[in-house]
């Protein structure tokens, strides 16, 4: 496959590359290295399966891919225990395998196995110099930003993911909107360090099934790959929906980046006294039909219930034996 052409099929569904002239350049390298970091927290949902999907198909076309356990990460973040941790992250592991990643291709490696080791820390603390209090404190999740009094380890914490791109040695570093600021401390700062600067993919957020920010582990917002179907159904069915709008609408963004990412045409089932079924070819004509209210909220979340069971029956499949 030529580069162009392998430059399009990445840019589908990413929200933003910087830089677009150096993906192109990483392509034209032999087996390039692109990681996401997780940190084993929980569930693994649906808004860890956007960037999982997309390092399944850069794994087939050609990309070495890292996946970093983030276990160190997920302590500063007050998980629980290095061992508990240890342990969600090999379930981590195994559902990113379920969701097709290659387990002999595919660099799973557990954050204090390099975090501890060599220069780390010292690069760490190199960038630290270079970083200004306010810049570290932009770089902190959502949460931490929140806070009226954060702990240290939540400005440790983003300056630890800039050094864990140079530790792994990647060309690509992929994750959603909400790394942004972290992907440009990184840009910023690791050319005054002597490393070079990784290409920054993002990928949309998915909304939490209550409209919430995000899908997220803590809120119990979310669809987990494993879980069963009826309680998907009964999650499906209280997800925030607002009649004919598709702002912070998680089911309109289900439809779009995973379902019509799978099937060719969508039906949405509804009683013949309300229309009957409708099939839609493509997202763009789903929305449009519920903007204008054609569509019933209800109707949307339970056929969007019923692709989800049909699309993760693997999943749960895979799921289940390892748990036998």
């Amino acid at each position: 496959m030529e580069t162009k052409e392998k430059l399009e099929k990445i840019k589908q569904g990413i929200a933003e590359i910087i830089t677009e002239k150096e993906l192109e350049e990483v392509l034209s390298k032999s087996n390039p290295r692109v990681y996401v970091g997780y940190e084993p927290s929980g569930k693994i949902h649906l808004g860890h399966a956007l960037s999982v999907n997309k390092l399944v198909q850069m794994q087939s076309l050609g990309f070495n891919v890292v996946v970093l356990l983030a276990d160190l990460h997920a302590y500063l973040n007050g998980k629980g225990s290095l061992e508990q941790i240890k342990k969600i992250a090999e379930y981590n592991k195994q559902c990113f395998i379920a969701l097709g990643l290659d387990q002999e291709q595919t660099e799973f490696v557990l954050g204090s196995e390099i975090q501890l080791k060599g220069d780390y820390f010292l690069d760490v603390q190199r960038l630290a110099l270079q970083t200004t209090l306010l810049r570290a404190k932009r770089s902190m999740d959502l949460v931490g930003r929140r806070e009226e009094n954060p702990k240290v380890a939540r400005v440790i914490y983003p300056l630890m993911q800039v050094i864990d791109m140079v530790a792994l040695r990647v060309d690509v570093a992929l994750g959603g909107m909400d790394q942004r600021k972290i992907h440009m401390l990184a840009r910023d700062n690791l050319p005054k360090l002597g490393y070079s600067s990784p290409v920054c993919m993002h990928l949309p957020i998915i909304h939490g099934l209550d409209g919430d920010e995000k899908m997220s582990s803590s809120k119990e917002n979310f669809i987990a790959i494993d879980d069963a179907p009826e309680v998907i159904r009964k999650k499906m069915k209280k997800a925030y929906c607002p009649i004919g709008s598709k702002e912070r609408n998680p089911v309109l963004e289900i439809y779009k980046y995973f379902i019509f990412n799978e099937y060719k045409e969508v039906e949405i089932k509804r009683p013949e006294k309300f229309g009957g079924n409708i099939t839609f070819k493509s997202y763009e004509e789903l929305e449009n039909a519920y903007l204008r209210e054609e569509i019933h909220p209800q109707d949307l979340k339970t056929s969007a219930s019923e692709y989800l069971i049909d699309m993760l029956s693997d999943v749960r499949e895979y799921m289940k034996q390892k748990e036998g």
